[in-house]
């Protein structure tokens, strides 16, 4: 039973967006390790950009926020 744990931050990711990584890891772990996807978990985290840092500084003072799909 595969459980795969996606985070990332949290900045204008679509419903559609998250459906299609969903779809596009479940089907990666069914062709390459033959796992079905009726016993597949993917769980998708959002982070904040303040609560996700690099290079000593949280992520949302390093970038700009994305205004999301055009």
């Amino acid at each position: 039973m595969p459980y795969v744990n996606v985070r990332i931050t949290k900045e204008g990711n679509t419903p559609e967006q998250k459906a299609q990584v969903i779809a596009e890891i479940t089907e990666t772990l069914e062709r390459v390790l033959g796992k079905p996807p009726e016993v597949t978990f993917v769980v998708i985290d959002e982070v904040p950009m303040e609560d996700w840092g690099y290079k000593g500084l949280p992520t949302s003072k390093l970038r700009p926020p994305n205004p999301g799909p055009v």
